[in-house]
C-alpha cells in the first residue's frame, strides 16, 4: 500500500493470470484540494467510479490481485497518458495536436467533472501538475506494470480486468431509440487489446449473472487498455464498465438498499473471470 495513492490487495497466493484494477474508485480528497476546488465534495465525485472496488473487492479470496486507487480521478486520472496535459488548466503548457479528452477538459489533470463543470476557477501552476505525475501517476503505473509482468512471467499470460463504472446519462446519450441499454459494456479497442476468446469468456462470465452485455460502444478502453494490452505477446486488458444506476444513487453518491446483493452478484462474475486461464495451465502442467 502507498498512502492516498493506490491499495494493492494480494492473495495469499495468486492462483491466476487474472489481474484487477480499479483506477478511478479513490475516495481520499485532500482539503488542500478541497479547498481549491469550486466545487463541492458530492460535484466532485460525480466523476469518481464510487464503489467499484468493494464491488470487486472477492477478487484476492479467489486468487487474483486487486489493484485499486485511493487519489481521486478529480484530482489526476490515471487511465490517462502522463503527457495529456490540458492548457486551458495547466499554465506554460502549449496548445498541442487535436486530443478530445483534452479538449472535453478529461486530460490527465482534469479540467470538469461530470456534466463540464469546471473543477478550478483559474489555472494551476505546470509545477502543482507535475508534482501530481511524479507523487501519483508514476507509482500507480509502476505497479500496474509490475504486476503484470510478474504474473506473465509466472503463468506465460496476464489478463488484466480494468474495472470502472459509466454513468447511466452516458449510456441514453449514445442509444438509439427504443433501444435495450447493456448492464456492462466491455471495451478491448475492438480487438487491440484482448484476443477473441479472452473478451469471450469475459463477456460469459457477465452473461451467467444475467447482465446484458454490449462491447466497446461507447466505452472501447483508454490509456490502460491501450498502453498494456499486447494480445499477440499474451498482455491481455479488458475494460469493464458497470451501469452506476443498477447499485448506487448517482445524484448522492450513495449506495443503493440493495447493493449487498448486487455485489454479490459481481462477486460470482469475479469467481468465474479467475478461472481464465487456468484450464489453460492446468493442461500445460499435464
Amino acid at each position: 500500500m502507498t498512502a492516498g495513492v493506490f491499495r494493492l490487495h494480494q492473495p495469499a497466493r495468486q492462483q491466476t493470470p487474472v489481474i484487477f484494477s480499479s483506477p478511478h474508485s479513490g475516495a481520499a480528497y485532500e482539503p488542500a484540494f478541497l479547498a481549491q476546488s469550486v466545487l463541492n465534495p458530492v460535484q466532485l465525485r460525480s466523476s469518481e467510479d464510487a464503489f467499484v472496488d468493494r464491488l470487486f473487492a472477492d477478487a484476492p479470496r479467489h486468487g487474483a490481485p486487486l489493484l485499486t486507487a485511493e487519489v481521486p480521478r478529480a484530482y489526476i486520472d490515471l487511465n490517462r497518458a502522463p503527457d495529456e496535459l490540458d492548457p486551458a488548466v495547466i499554465e506554460g503548457i502549449a496548445r498541442a495536436p487535436h486530443n478530445p479528452r483534452i479538449s472535453s477538459g478529461l486530460g490527465v489533470i482534469p479540467r470538469v467533472v461530470s456534466g463540464g463543470r469546471a473543477i478550478y476557477r483559474g489555472k494551476l501552476s505546470l509545477a502543482q501538475a507535475e508534482m501530481r505525475i511524479s507523487r501519483f501517476w508514476h507509482p500507480y503505473h509502476r505497479t500496474l506494470r509490475e504486476l503484470i509482468e510478474g504474473t506473465h512471467a509466472r503463468f506465460g499470460q496476464a489478463i488484466l480486468i480494468d474495472c470502472h463504472s459509466m454513468p447511466r446519462e452516458a449510456l441514453e446519450h449514445h442509444a438509439r431509440p427504443g433501444q435495450i441499454l447493456p448492464d456492462v459494456v466491455l471495451g478491448d479497442r475492438f480487438g487491440a487489446s484482448a484476443s477473441g476468446p479472452i473478451v469471450e469468456a469475459v463477456e460469459a462470465a457477465f452473461q451467467a449473472e444475467g447482465f446484458r452485455v454490449a462491447r466497446n460502444t461507447p466505452f472501447a478502453g483508454a490509456f490502460i487498455v491501450q498502453s498494456y494490452g499486447r494480445p499477440s505477446a499474451g498482455r491481455h486488458v479488458v475494460q469493464v464498465e458497470v451501469d452506476r444506476s443498477l447499485y448506487m444513487d448517482e445524484a448522492t453518491v450513495q449506495p443503493l438498499p440493495h447493493f449487498a446483493d448486487f455485489a454479490g452478484r459481481i462477486g460470482r462474475v469475479v469467481e468465474r473471470l479467475v478461472g481464465i486461464g487456468q484450464q489453460d495451465r492446468a493442461l500445460a502442467a499435464e
